[in-house]
């Protein structure tokens, strides 16, 4: 996942109410687990109100489902970016096999040319596009089935812990 944002997630102190862990771009899966338990540990030991809030199994498994959810959002703008890449480039292939004179065009097969005929390829391309297409629209529904669920689970976490936690972006 590089360059994938992260959640800044919150720290504890015992003295201020106040807490910062911040979870640089980049660290692998299972930092990112550490810093769901610092989050747990936190929430333990403060609350906005300065009191103890109790963090039962149910709260670190809403905590550690919205870690995994955040993550998978974040794999899947990068799936999209590609796949609307891949799409854009079969768009100028296809534009480029208008504008060729000739009816044999080399076509790139894995790591290899080969000439084909220009109908041949032109269908080939047609069926990449469509084949991108619904894997993009399958990536963009998915993308919006974990908004929601994110959604509702801050709506959960922030309505137990309040200022305790924070699940926002950067």
């Amino acid at each position: 996942m590089p360059g994938a944002k992260k959640l800044k997630l919150i720290s504890c102190s015992r003295q201020a109410s106040s807490c910062s862990i911040n979870h640089a771009a980049g660290e692998s899966t299972f930092s990112s687990y550490k810093l769901l338990f610092a989050l747990f540990v936190c929430i333990m030991f403060t609350s906005g109100s300065g009191s103890e809030t109790e963090v039962t199994w149910e709260d670190q498994q809403n905590i550690n489902k919205f870690g995994r959810l955040n993550n998978r959002y974040h794999e899947l703008e990068d799936e999209i970016k590609i796949a609307k890449e891949a799409n854009e480039n079969f768009e100028d292939a296809s534009n480029e096999l208008i504008l060729t004179d000739e009816e044999v065009v080399r076509f790139q097969i894995g790591e290899v040319f080969a000439h084909v005929p220009k109908d041949e390829v032109e269908t080939r391309i047609e069926q990449m596009q469509e084949t991108t297409a619904k894997h993009l629209e399958k990536l963009n529904e998915e993308k919006e089935s974990i908004l929601a669920q994110m959604a509702e689970l801050k709506k959960l976490l922030y309505a137990k812990f309040k200022e305790s936690i924070n699940l926002e972006e950067d």
